[in-house]
């Protein structure tokens, strides 16, 4: 497995990482939880030493599974997880929104070392900016866990880059992680950008587009009633017959290079920079293969510069995100 590096203090992870959140939440009834600490040893034999987590995926469910799965090899990966919503640390019971109040950043952390099994968080990420709380003091909180030996590096989760330069110049942020794929190519107009004079690494999440540019879901498909997607404009039927034109893109691609449609999207986000390092989750053994293939996928100038010519000319229909959520994004 090839490597990439985030952030200017040099944390080493795997050229892709695995999104764990589908295990426990999001996408429908958790998974099984033997065969998904299977799965994560197996990413680990197959060269994967990057797994994303956060406390607000169960909550706390996917951190203790997490944890469990990778006890046996803590010291061989890097573990990323994520505080800032109001979820009591002791009952998990969820509040109205955002909380990242010094005091409860630092016992959440102290909850999440406790369910991972581990006594430092190698990359802690804010999972959303919280309006309430200077995002100065967020990083000095940070700082203080860094100093205490309790995280090792600081990240931000679908902030707006004026937030990004603010944070990190307290403390030197390490990555930022924001929605990022051929579906949705929002952080090419101002994001990527900062990160790049920052020295930041990015970490793009739903990097096959919630599974889309898989070319596996079309307007018949029926989502789970618990699956967050029943709720994203971008995935009403309208929405997925208008957007189909993107997956048949990607798909004649894939068939003119012997791969498949998610390989190509990985790939290209690949393309993108050399500090992109995307996080596509899954819970099947098979789409996790299918997905390292990516790796070794080469686009050339050529077919990268034919499909940026084809995209451009593809409207995709629907927002990609809830509107309550999205007014929690990029602050």
């Amino acid at each position: 497995m090839k490597s990439r590096t985030l952030g200017s203090r040099q944390l080493k992870v795997s050229v892709l990482g695995l999104g764990c959140m589908s295990m426990s939440s999001g996408y429908g009834p958790a998974a099984d939880k033997d065969a998904m600490i299977a799965l994560m040893r197996s990413a680990f034999e197959r060269g994967v030493t990057f797994f994303d987590t956060a406390e607000a995926y169960g909550p706390f469910e996917n951190e203790s599974l997490l944890g469990e799965a990778l006890a046996p090899i803590r010291e061989q990966v890097v573990i990323a997880t994520k505080f800032g919503f109001d979820i009591d640390p002791k009952t998990g019971q969820r509040g109205s929104g955002t909380n990242s109040h010094p005091d409860h950043i630092k016992a959440a952390v102290e909850g999440s070392l406790r369910r991972l099994r581990t006594d430092h968080i190698d990359l802690l990420y804010q999972h959303r900016v919280d309006p309430a709380v200077p995002i100065e003091d967020v990083a000095g909180a940070i700082k203080d866990l860094i100093d205490a030996g309790k995280v090792l590096h600081y990240g931000l989760s679908e902030a707006g880059v004026h937030t990004i330069r603010r944070a990190h110049a307290v403390l030197p942020v390490a990555a930022v992680q924001s929605e990022y794929s051929l579906f949705w190519r929002g952080p090419e107009v101002e994001l990527l950008g900062v990160l790049e004079e920052l020295e930041i690494g990015f970490v793009p999440f739903s990097p096959l587009g919630a599974g889309f540019l898989t070319g596996k879901i079309d307007a018949s498909t029926q989502f789970d009633p618990s699956d967050f997607r029943n709720a994203v404009p971008r995935f009403s039927v309208e929405a997925r017959q208008a957007n189909a034109a993107l997956v048949a893109l990607i798909q004649d691609v894939a068939s003119h290079k012997g791969a498949t449609p998610a390989q190509v999207a990985l790939a290209w986000l690949l393309t993108k920079r050399s500090w992109i390092v995307p996080i596509p989750g899954t819970t099947k053994l098979y789409r996790l293969e299918e997905n390292l293939g990516a790796v070794d996928l080469e686009l050339n100038a050529d077919e990268l510069a034919q499909m940026a010519e084809a995209v451009a000319n593809i409207q995709i229909q629907g927002e990609r995100l809830p509107e309550a959520a999205l007014k929690m994004t990029g602050r």
